[in-house]
């Protein structure tokens, strides 16, 4: 019976210190996420999400409308992505008028496209997407819309952005007037709602392809049968500085201020989201590695 009884002290004593190991893990754990602290972005709004799960991890002003200056070139590549049969290897004619748009807008950024060359839809993405041409995205919407003439076109490239948002994305607090970002009073998204658009267009290989891409040299037809080379450099700088980074895109101008949207993978974990209205280029960029950081944490 004695030694019934020490073993049974024995294993007492293991199932207490057991317990009190657990207790000490759980207060452990519970402390390091009390510690785990809220950024501050000096952008006015800010939202994180899981993009596997679709979960919030960060939230400022996520839900109020604000201008996206050139973030709003994911939803006119994710159009452009979304056509039944679409061929990214069918040629597009430069036209004059994308080129005067770039000089009658001095907000404009160009992909430097040359009037009479013959460039593929793909390579109107990368165009679009790495150096923001504002001239890619008038020939894209030219080439997507429906209608007789390029202005009809246009308007109906600009409703299919519309309809995607609302309809097939069910956003309620976004709409474009413009193509590229340079609106006309009604170019509008949210954090929350921009980051579900880029979340939507990740979903395309392509898109996944062109936003990660640091540079490109592009071989295009000239007008006089030739070849030329167009090279372009992703302004999103967080690509090649930021472990894990895969994209997005940036965005900028009078009334955005200094935009952009991010997606990193680590471990598995893919974290998107989006910094609308920052103070500067360098604080857009710090704004999004602190969000991505705290949100791979959380």
């Amino acid at each position: 019976m004695k030694t019934g009884i020490k073993g049974l002290r024995r294993v007492s004593a293991v199932v207490v210190t057991a317990g009190a190991v657990l207790t000490a893990g759980a207060f452990t754990a519970s402390a390091q996420a009390a510690t785990l602290a809220t950024p501050t972005i000096t952008a006015k709004g800010g939202f994180v999400m899981n993009n596997g799960t679709g979960s919030s991890l960060y939230t400022k002003a996520a839900d109020t409308r604000l201008s996206t200056g050139s973030t709003t070139k994911i939803m006119t590549a994710r159009v452009v992505l979304a056509q039944p049969n679409l061929n990214l290897d069918s040629k597009v004619t430069v036209q004059k008028a994308y080129s005067d748009y770039i000089v009658d807008n001095n907000w404009a950024s160009s992909a430097k496209l040359i009037v009479g060359d013959k460039v593929t839809v793909r390579q109107l993405l990368y165009g679009l997407m790495l150096p923001s041409g504002c001239d890619a995205a008038y020939a894209l919407a030219d080439k997507f819309g429906s209608g007789s003439t390029r202005a009809a076109r246009v308007k109906s490239f600009i409703g299919k952005m519309n309809t995607t948002a609302a309809a097939d994305l069910r956003l309620k607090n976004t709409h474009f007037d413009s193509f590229d970002g340079i609106g006309h009073g009604a170019n509008y998204s949210t954090p929350r709602d921009l980051t579900k658009i880029a979340s939507s267009a990740m979903k395309y290989s392509t898109f996944r392809t062109v936003v990660k891409t640091k540079s490109t040299k592009q071989t295009v037809t000239t007008k006089s049968g030739g070849y030329r080379d167009m090279s372009w450099e992703n302004t999103n700088k967080l690509l090649g500085s930021y472990s894990g980074a895969i994209g997005v895109k940036t965005g900028s101008g009078p009334e955005a201020k200094y935009c952009l949207v991010f997606a990193a993978t680590r471990s598995g974990k893919t974290v998107i989201g989006t910094v609308l209205a920052s103070s500067s280029v360098d604080n857009r960029t710090a704004d999004a590695k602190k969000l991505m950081d705290y949100g791979f944490k959380k």
